[in-house]
């Protein structure tokens, strides 16, 4: 699987207070544009694939409110998250 236990704890730990800070709204974006990229790899080779294409809207959703949540809550810690991970505003 692409999404293994150690590479969570390297997220947590790179985005988050420590690696097993897996309720900070950094950690929960980054762990979510780590799966919305591999949706989206995996939805160019398989267009056809309907319900990938919803879970990443789902995705796509819940990672948009955390922004948000974030932008509302903190500002700055918005700003760097947004430039780490390199995400459209």
């Amino acid at each position: 699987m692409y999404l293994t236990k150690n590479r969570k704890e390297e997220v947590f730990k790179e985005h988050g207070k420590s690696e097993k800070d897996s309720g900070s709204a950094e950690a929960q974006i980054a762990l979510y544009t780590i799966r919305i990229n591999h949706l989206t790899n995996h939805l160019k080779e398989n267009k056809k694939d309907f319900n990938t294409e919803r879970s990443l809207v789902k995705m796509v959703g819940k990672r948009k409110s955390l922004l948000t949540y974030l932008k509302n809550k903190d500002i700055e810690r918005y700003r760097s998250i947004i430039k780490k991970l390199s995400i459209r505003k």
